[in-house]
């Protein structure tokens, strides 16, 4: 079986900002949230098929693996 790529999506709002991975296969992945004194909350998520309509509904868009990599390695 093929490995899924994972997709990456972030949403800045006025004083955080929150990334998610989402892997398409079994739709589980992880949320980052970046507070403003630079703390990072990681949390691991379940969702559903929905999880990209969800996202787009909620103004979240595409980023990069490597910016949401480089947040949750100091996470």
């Amino acid at each position: 079986m093929a490995k899924a790529i994972s997709q990456y999506f972030k949403r800045i709002f006025d004083d955080y900002q929150v990334l998610v991975m989402i892997n398409p296969q079994d739709f589980t992945g992880t949320e980052l949230i970046v507070h403003p004194d630079g703390r990072i909350e990681k949390t691991d998520i379940t969702a559903d098929e929905e999880i990209f309509e969800d996202l787009e509904a909620d103004e979240f868009k595409p980023c990069s693996a490597l910016e949401f990599q480089l947040l949750l390695a100091k996470a």
